[in-house]
């Protein structure tokens, strides 16, 4: 006997009306890649899914002056393969070339790595890095909210009840920006982060250049992802140099331990996020890294 029933959706609006139903409990359906996990474990988490995977908006990524959307049903292929986003977002590339096998990034979506907020998605340091903005519809209208507030936890997002996220968008960053990711998982291939680091910045010049912007966003480090302000403000302005990286680092050791508190992992964390730290600084503000 089936768990569950299903339906496929046509347009954004009645993807909104079918999980708007009243009396049916419905989920969307993107990827699906997360969602048989879930439904597999808890049988009763919805009566329908709703299948939004062959809507077109939903997969457009383009750009549209120095802005650039990606529709939530995108997949990590389709943002891996677009010209547009590795030119103006490599962080992003990169994180999506880290999301499990070929076969994950061919079924799996940018949105459902959103909406489901797993403490070690690839994707959300590097959305929150670039202050990527969500746009969700609801049957009331539209809402907006950075990435980084829209996931407030593990698992935990403020999309409301019948809410579907449609897309995510960025400002492009100025030129001469350079950005990175870097995943450690317990393995080279499949792995689950076990922590990641997804850094942004730019140099007043090319040569013998001050920082002029800092962006450093750690994952699976803390409860809700966030860019380290502190750490970023004690960069700016500052010449390049490993002394500059290995002290910014320990700030973000100490900007983890803050915000996360002291648990069993932390003997491992806070040495491996300073040493992530200060290789993504290196790439970011040099020309190879160190």
């Amino acid at each position: 006997m089936e768990r569950f029933s299903y339906v496929r959706a046509s347009s954004i609006t009645e993807a909104v009306a079918l999980l708007n139903e009243p009396g049916v409990r419905s989920r969307p359906l993107a990827g699906g890649t997360d969602l048989v996990l879930l439904t597999r474990a808890e049988p009763s988490l919805c009566d329908r899914v709703v299948d939004i995977s062959l809507i077109p908006d939903l997969h457009r990524i383009y750009q549209n002056d120095d802005c650039v959307t990606i529709g939530a049903a995108a997949t990590f292929s389709q943002v891996i393969e677009s010209p547009i986003v590795s030119q103006t977002a490599p962080v992003l590339t990169q994180a999506c070339r880290q999301v499990g096998a070929v076969q994950v990034r061919n079924m799996g979506t940018l949105g459902g790595n959103v909406a489901n907020a797993a403490a070690c998605a690839d994707s959300l340091p590097a959305l929150v890095c670039l202050d990527a903005v969500a746009r969700v519809v609801t049957p009331r209208g539209e809402r907006e909210w950075l990435v980084s507030e829209l996931v407030r936890g593990p698992n935990r997002t403020i999309i409301p009840a019948g809410g579907l996220l449609v897309s995510l968008s960025y400002k492009v960053p100025p030129p001469g920006s350079r950005s990175v990711f870097i995943k450690l998982g317990r393995r080279n291939a499949m792995a689950i982060s076990r922590l990641t680091v997804a850094a942004l910045g730019r140099l007043t010049s090319r040569e013998a250049g001050r920082i002029a912007e800092a962006r450093l966003v750690p994952g699976s480090a803390t409860p809700q992802i966030c860019r380290f302000k502190v750490v970023e403000e004690s960069l700016v302005g500052q010449m390049p140099s490993r002394d500059l990286y290995q002290s910014a680092a320990r700030l973000a050791a100490d900007e983890m331990t803050r915000l996360a508190g002291r648990r069993w992992s932390s003997e491992f964390k806070e040495p491996t996020l300073i040493a992530l730290t200060v290789r993504a600084l290196a790439e970011v503000f040099e020309q190879r890294a160190l």
